[in-house]
């Protein structure tokens, strides 16, 4: 696991085996993710979605605690996956981080707290994610993608297509205004709380 430019943010690549009956690879494996986070990843549910080129999805996130931690691989086609730190008091705070996702080797994770969105490169593009939590709309939100105040970078060339809610969705000020960003201090405590409750465990 290579942690990205914000806490609570990895790359993760696994490896793959060949010979002449085709291929293996083992793509999540928890004591990997146990061994770098302090806790261990819950997976609660298993998202698939298929995007054509041009399709943007989230910004989203989810209050804290629990929040929702994704694990996010590309399985066909690419997609510029985005991690956003949205979290209030953050010395990281709007900054983002793009990787490519254009082969199933290569998976991002993102702790809950922090804000998700990708955007397909090609038709077809098929996206699998693990969460820690399963859907709870309640509990979940949205920035504008294209929000200029986030200044994320999206390919230029390629006009986006975001869903209603996600096109409605406010910008990061108006959020932070209305207190329902995460704060920093909170999903620090939280993932604390985790890697205590994982160390008694094993103890």
């Amino acid at each position: 696991m290579r942690p990205l430019g914000m806490e609570g943010a990895w790359s993760v690549r696994s490896d793959a085996f060949g010979d002449e009956r085709g291929e293996f690879q083992e793509m999540f494996r928890g004591r990997s993710f146990s061994d770098t986070l302090g806790y261990e990843l819950s997976v609660a549910q298993v998202n698939r979605s298929v995007s054509r080129r041009g399709v943007l999805r989230g910004v989203h996130f989810a209050e804290v605690p629990p929040g929702q931690a994704k694990y996010v691989t590309c399985l066909s086609g690419a997609v510029l996956d985005v991690v956003v730190d949205i979290r209030v008091g953050s010395p990281t705070y709007r900054k983002w981080e793009a990787v490519r996702l254009d082969d199933r080797r290569l998976s991002v994770y993102v702790e809950a707290g922090l804000g998700h969105a990708f955007m397909a490169l090609t038709d077809d593009a098929t996206v699998v994610y693990l969460t820690s939590e399963g859907y709870a709309p309640h509990r979940e939100h949205a920035v504008n993608p294209l929000d200029p105040a986030l200044g994320i970078a999206w390919p230029a060339g390629i006009e986006p297509v975001l869903s209603a809610k996600d096109a409605a969705a406010p910008g990061l000020a108006e959020l932070e205004r209305g207190g329902l960003l995460p704060d920093f201090e909170a999903c620090t405590e939280f993932h604390e709380h985790l890697r205590k409750e994982f160390a008694s465990a094993r103890s």
